[in-house]
């Protein structure tokens, strides 16, 4: 088998929810053998599909075609797939895939909503607010966030649905006298310029102070690219807008990673607050870092508060802003 890797490149499918095209990659004599037969087959069905040798692209009705031919005639083990320029898995994942074009609708005909949840300041007076994305089906069913993202995420249309929920969130924004702040996947950002324009045009229009907005980075432990980041946070900082490291702790977000983004807010992860108060290696990290912060600037802030002496140790030690369920759980109005 040759040619598996591609090149990862900017395809108006990141940005618009279009039909997807799989990239069919056949292996094995047995198969290619086999392989003037699937293709008389899937256009005798007038299904889209070009062929170039061994690889057959095709949309999902003929990969539905397809993978049923394949499972009886052919050699499963030998065939391969990608979407977009993406790698490269066996085509025994295919079905998977197949049966998450429900997030299509999703992004399409934007099921989402808002929930806001309190960022309080050592006096637990309200500071901020992080918005938070939900989901739900036409029907008003609610879907798990987590479900969310893994289908965008498997079906290539993480960018469209980060963009989607960024988009949402500055609108709610507007019914705020407070900062929000707003999660983005820096991985699903091609290029800060482009992906993000609209974002700023939005906040523009809106009228919002960009300094209201705070741009939350989340996964970063899956951030490869440190320099990529930093574009992205830097064309931020030009508009106006700060930001802010999630889920900063030991495991990841080390203490060079802090002093190379130097954010505005550092927010530390909720498994070095929770029982902070009773702990000596989370007290140890949870110092660790609220002293980095301090020597860069950033505002320390401790997420998933729960308990009242995890909150007056962190208070007491420096920590300047709290989140959590002690405050207010997500509600879909933020609290006067």
């Amino acid at each position: 088998m040759i040619g598996l890797i591609g090149v990862k490149w900017m395809n108006c499918q990141s940005c618009l929810i279009e039909k997807l095209r799989f990239e069919i990659i056949v292996d094995g004599e047995e198969n290619l053998l086999l392989l003037p037969n699937v293709v008389d087959y899937l256009n005798r069905r007038n299904l889209s599909v070009n062929i170039n040798r061994n690889r057959i692209m095709l949309d999902e009705a003929g990969v539905r075609d397809f993978l049923d031919f394949c499972n009886d005639h052919m050699d499963p083990e030998r065939i391969y797939f990608r979407i977009d320029q993406e790698e490269v898995k066996p085509i025994s994942e295919a079905t998977h895939i197949l049966n998450m074009q429900w997030i299509d609708d999703v992004i399409k005909k934007e099921l989402i909503t808002c929930y806001f949840q309190p960022i309080v300041n050592a006096q637990e007076d309200i500071y901020a607010y992080e918005i938070l994305s939900r989901f739900h089906k036409e029907d008003g069913t609610m879907l798990y966030p987590n479900e969310v993202f893994t289908a965008a995420k498997e079906r290539g249309r993480l960018y469209a649905l980060d963009r989607l929920c960024r988009m949402t969130a500055v609108r709610y924004s507007a019914r705020l006298n407070k900062k929000a702040f707003i999660n983005f996947i820096p991985t699903s950002i091609y290029s800060p310029e482009f992906c993000l324009k609209s974002t700023v045009s939005l906040a523009n229009k809106l009228g919002i102070d960009p300094s209201f907005f705070v741009f939350e980075v989340v996964e970063t432990e899956k951030v490869e690219d440190l320099n990529h980041l930093k574009e992205i946070l830097a064309y931020y900082k030009e508009k106006g807008f700060q930001y802010a490291l999630d889920d900063v702790g030991e495991g990841y977000s080390t203490i060079e990673l802090l002093s190379d983004l130097t954010p505005h807010f550092m927010k530390l992860d909720m498994k070095y607050v929770q029982g902070v108060a009773k702990d000596a290696k989370k007290q140890q990290v949870a110092n660790k870092f609220l002293q980095k912060a301090l020597e860069i600037g950033s505002v320390p802030l401790a997420e998933g508060v729960e308990a009242r002496e995890d909150f007056e140790w962190l208070n007491n030690i420096g920590y300047e802003l709290f989140q959590g369920y002690l405050f207010g759980k997500p509600s879909p109005d933020p609290k006067c």
